[in-house]
């Protein structure tokens, strides 16, 4: 079982600059280990189920092919790794990785086929250069140490001509609805989503402030062209809340 922290992860403190925590990452780790058993709830129910929808819409943008591969970063509870294993055509394989155990336990309660798991580190990832042919992460790269690292290791993993599809909020870039937004992700839902999932690391707290500091659509896609991606499409989603990447390795086309 695992024991939730005496004092907040995620106290004023550290909400005021979430992104430059020298512990960031095992803030982070032991925050979803935490909050694990009550996840993909809260998710539904703080969404309004709009983010199976989010998780549809990747995979069909994805366009996957029978002889792909898969690697799923920040599966957390398989929710991306199983929407792939549900729209046809069906890859050769989907790996879900994730350096959360309690999230990976739940992942593989709900195993499918052609579907492997693994424990470890998206900064590190443990596979050879080259070794798929499409790598996910759905509103995980905000949450790494060095966002930049990670998205090497999403091209260094990639074959040539690969694919990345990345999902991640956004800010609606109408003013009406980013008021509506922002009011209801940093005030509304926190407070809600605390009280149904009795969470005491302040998740629900960074995770909208997460949100708010990191970089929209434009410099998100500038990062991927460092990064080495060399077509980067946006689409952004639900009035703007959600922008999936999708990003191309290599030169551009």
């Amino acid at each position: 079982m695992t024991r939730r922290p005496a004092q907040p992860l995620w106290d004023d403190a550290h909400l005021a600059s979430p992104h430059t925590q020298p512990d960031k990452a095992d803030r982070v780790r032991r925050m979803f280990d935490a909050v694990a058993p009550s996840y993909e709830r809260i998710n539904r129910i703080f969404s309004g189920g709009r983010d199976a929808f989010w998780r549809r819409r990747a995979v069909r943008l994805a366009r996957v092919r029978p002889d792909d591969r898969v690697l799923d970063v920040c599966t957390g509870t398989g929710d991306l790794a199983r929407a792939f294993a549900a729209e046809p055509p069906r890859p050769q394989l989907i790996c879900g990785c994730d350096f959360s155990m309690p999230m990976l336990a739940r992942a593989v309660e709900r195993d499918s086929a052609c579907m492997t798991w693994c424990l470890g580190d998206g900064l590190r990832l443990p596979f050879r250069d080259a070794s798929f042919s499409v790598v996910s992460c759905a509103f995980g790269v905000r949450n790494f140490q060095d966002p930049a690292a990670c998205l090497d290791e999403f091209v260094r993993i990639l074959t040539p001509h690969g694919r990345a599809v990345i999902l991640e909020f956004s800010r609606p870039r109408n003013r009406g609805i980013r008021w509506v937004y922002e009011l209801y992700s940093t005030r509304v839902m926190p407070r809600l989503a605390t009280w149904v999932s009795r969470d005491r690391t302040g998740a629900y707290r960074y995770l909208p402030r997460s949100i708010l500091s990191f970089p929209d659509s434009g410099p998100m896609a500038t990062h991927l062209e460092a990064a080495g991606f060399g077509r980067v499409e946006t689409h952004r989603l639900t009035l703007g809340v959600v922008t999936i990447y999708l990003a191309y390795k290599g030169a551009h086309d």
